[in-house]
């Protein structure tokens, strides 16, 4: 058992593939089919061709603030592979992979990303809840949803996605000290890119690994390569079985880089050196799995090539789709924070309406 016997103590990180895309412990990896594997790689892809194509439209004034996933792709999909579809997601806002493996429709995506809260009106049997933003209070709504599940006879696992930064917040450490007391089903994933906007990970704590914060919570805690989406797919799969049978939470560090910026307002360059970003390019996750899966003959080029262009044309059709659906009504920026509006939302709806009128708007 993985969480029973690396330590995160120290530097002992589960990998499974390396950057060449070569299996290099095989004893460890999963059993998944050429269809499961496929379906994780083209997740990945249509990732990453979303991410090129959202940076492009913000570029050109059509698009909103946007926080790019790139490099991240493995640690994403590899986890959400792992997991039932029954199961819930409490994400954060960086989680592009694991929505849309879990099946949420690119045009929702597209639509809260261009300022629409309807965005996150996920299909009922998609069970992702809409995006925290408030650093790492989506780790309390996870153990919520795993104690509610729990209370209603259910075995489903509610899996939490944070970054390095948001360890440092005590929503995070609420979170894991209510689920290890209450013995919850969650599965807590820290995305460890580097970097909480331009704070570096070594500035956060002074911890050797984030993972091994789990021990001050009596629950396991495992450092995983993030670029690995077979190793993030086995630990993932183990802590969530582990969680099904009631043996309570577990905490997964996915050692990972963010290769973008931060959001579309973030310039890296001023706290990181293009040398730094090359080297992570050389692990990118999604060419280590693409090598993979050619030297086992389940893909090669012509497919790449098909696939990316079908998948960009489909983007650019969805986000066109968007673009032409016309400005959110004043309206609905007030009527979902509280069943009736209060004094106050009334006394603001009432200001900014009479702003617009006098604009024209």
């Amino acid at each position: 058992m993985l969480l029973d016997t690396y330590n995160p103590l120290v530097d002992e990180m589960v990998q499974i593939m390396d950057k060449e895309g070569k299996i290099v412990n095989p004893d460890l990896m999963p059993d998944l089919t050429p269809e499961e594997m496929l379906k994780m790689y083209k997740t990945m892809r249509f990732s990453r061709i979303i991410d090129e194509k959202t940076l492009q439209y913000q570029r050109q004034g059509r698009m909103l603030t946007y926080a790019p996933n790139l490099g991240q792709e493995a640690a994403q999909v590899g986890s959400a592979a792992a997991i039932k579809q029954t199961d819930w997601v409490a994400p954060s806002f960086r989680e592009l992979g694991v929505w849309l493996y879990k099946g949420a429709p690119l045009h929702n995506i597209f639509l809260y990303w261009f300022g629409n809260e309807m965005g996150m009106h996920m299909p009922k049997e998609v069970r992702i809840v809409p995006v925290s933003v408030p650093i790492a209070s989506q780790m309390q709504h996870a153990t919520v949803l795993a104690f509610a599940a729990r209370y209603r006879g259910l075995d489903d696992v509610a899996i939490a996605y944070v970054g390095d930064g948001g360890t440092s917040q005590g929503d995070f450490h609420e979170a894991l000290n209510f689920a290890s007391v209450q013995n919850t089903a969650n599965v807590f994933i820290i995305q460890n890119n580097q970097f909480a906007i331009s704070t570096r990970r070594e500035i956060q704590t002074k911890a050797k690994t984030i993972a091994q914060k789990a021990i001050g919570y009596g629950i396991p805690g495992i450092l995983v390569d993030g670029n690995d989406v077979f190793a993030m797919y086995a630990v993932t799969k183990e802590a969530v079985d582990r969680a099904r049978r009631g043996d309570g939470p577990s905490l997964i560090e996915a050692y990972t880089y963010r290769m973008g910026a931060h959001t579309t307002s973030d310039d890296p360059t001023v706290y990181r050196k293009d040398e730094e970003v090359e080297v992570w390019k050389d692990k990118d996750p999604i060419d280590r799995f693409r090598k993979y899966l050619i030297s086992e003959g389940h893909w090669d080029e012509d497919k790449e090539k098909e696939y990316s262009d079908e998948r960009a044309q489909f983007v650019k059709e969805t986000f066109e789709t968007i673009e032409q659906s016309g400005e959110v009504p004043l309206e609905d920026i007030f009527d979902h924070v509280y069943a009736k509006r209060t004094p106050i939302l009334e006394a603001q709806y009432q200001l900014k309406k009479a702003f617009f009128e006098k604009e024209g708007k």
